[in-house]
């Protein structure tokens, strides 16, 4: 008989454990901690995260890529999180962008 196979982990996973973290305490969660300390905070630990990946991507390095890239995907919902900001939101605006080239999209923005 074959195995079930697990469905691939989402953004809307990461989400969901973001939120039940937020009822945790700040000594046990560190995503609670984060929060604690608001989207400003939230921001520049993103911005921080950002960086290193650019850094790791310089270096063509894709295991240092892909473990940064984890990092500024979690951070990223942190800060969402922190924000109230649903990933769907961000989702939805990227479907819209999606629709038009992107030149017409960027020149939309002004």
């Amino acid at each position: 008989m074959a195995m079930p196979t697990e469905s691939p982990f989402s953004l809307d996973d990461l989400e969901t454990i973001i939120k039940a973290r937020r009822s945790a305490t700040a000594e046990k969660s560190y995503t609670r901690m984060l929060l604690d300390k608001g989207v400003v905070h939230c921001g520049k630990k993103f911005g921080e995260e950002a960086v290193e990946f650019a850094m790791a991507a310089a270096q063509a390095d894709q295991a240092a890529m892909t473990a940064e890239a984890a990092d500024v995907l979690y951070h990223l919902l942190v800060a969402l999180q922190a924000a109230e900001i649903p990933v769907q939101t961000v989702l939805d605006e990227l479907g819209r962008r999606t629709r038009m080239s992107g030149h017409e999209e960027k020149a939309a923005r002004g």
